[in-house]
C-alpha cells in the first residue's frame, strides 16, 4: 500500500513537471513594442527611470527600452527631431521590430511630433504618449502616420497644475487626453496615477479618431473640383 502511495505521487510530481504553467507563459507570450523614451529641454534619459521600473514589474522587458539624450539640450526642435529619426532607424533595426511606442516629456513632445509628421517617421511609430508635452509648437492635432494600415495612436496626460507647458500646448485633438491634479510637470514623470495611464496607453488604451486622408486622393480630387469650376467658367 505504502509502494502504491508512493508510486501515485511520483505521477501526479510528474504530471505538474510536464503541463506548463499557463499564467507565466501567458506573461511571458506578451509582446510589446519597443519603447523609445524622448526627454525634453535640460533632461535625459535616466528622467523616465520610474516609468520603466513600473511598466517592467507590469510585464514589460528592459531590454525593450530605448532612452534618447540630445546632443542640445535647449529644446530645438529643428536640431532634435534628425536625431530622434536617426535614434528610432537604429532601434528598428537593433530589435528588428517595424514600429516602436514612444513615451515623450515636455519638448519632447513637439520633437516627437515633428519627427512623425515631418521626418518620415509616420510609418514607424505605433503609439505615442506625452506627458506635459509642448506639442502644440508643432501641431495640436493627433497625426495618423503614413502606413495605409494603420493610424497612430496617442494620448496626451497633462496636469491642471502645470507651470511650465500650458494645457492648451499639450492637448491633442483626436487622441486621448487625460487631465490630472495636483501634478508639476516634473511629477509627471514620478506619479503613480501618471504611470498607470501610461501602461494603459501602451496596452492599447490610446486612440486616434482622426480621419486618415489619402493625400494622392486628395489631390486627384481637387485637381478634379479646379477642372470642373474652370469648364464651367468658360462655358458660360
Amino acid at each position: 500500500m505504502k509502494k502504491k502511495f508512493i508510486i501515485i505521487t511520483m505521477l501526479i510530481g510528474l504530471i505538474f513537471t510536464i503541463v506548463p504553467n499557463e499564467s507565466h507563459n501567458a506573461k511571458a507570450s506578451v509582446q510589446h513594442n519597443p519603447v523609445v523614451f524622448v526627454h525634453g529641454i535640460g533632461g535625459g534619459a535616466n528622467n523616465f527611470s520610474k516609468i520603466e521600473n513600473y511598466l517592467i514589474a507590469n510585464g514589460w522587458d528592459r531590454h525593450q527600452f530605448y532612452g534618447i539624450n540630445f546632443q542640445n539640450k535647449e529644446g530645438y526642435i529643428s536640431k532634435d527631431s534628425p536625431q530622434l529619426k536617426q535614434y528610432i532607424d537604429q532601434v528598428l533595426q537593433e530589435s528588428g521590430s517595424q514600429k516602436v511606442d514612444i513615451v515623450a516629456h515636455s519638448m519632447g513632445g513637439a520633437t516627437t511630433l515633428n519627427y512623425i509628421k515631418n521626418l518620415g517617421g509616420g510609418s514607424k511609430v505605433n503609439n505615442v504618449v506625452t506627458l506635459g508635452g509642448a506639442n502644440g509648437l508643432t501641431t495640436n492635432t493627433a497625426y495618423t502616420g503614413t502606413d495605409p494600415s494603420h493610424k497612430i495612436l496617442y494620448t496626451s496626460i497633462y496636469s491642471s497644475e502645470d507651470c511650465v507647458v500650458d494645457s492648451h500646448l499639450s492637448y491633442l485633438a483626436g487622441g486621448k487626453n487625460v487631465q490630472v491634479s495636483g501634478v508639476s510637470h516634473i511629477g509627471l514623470l514620478n506619479n503613480y496615477k501618471v504611470k498607470k495611464y501610461i501602461k494603459r496607453a501602451l496596452d492599447g488604451g490610446s486612440y486616434n479618431t482622426n480621419l486618415k486622408v489619402d493625400s494622392k486622393s486628395t489631390k486627384k480630387s481637387i485637381i478634379s473640383f479646379f477642372n470642373f469650376i474652370s469648364f464651367n467658367i468658360s462655358t458660360h
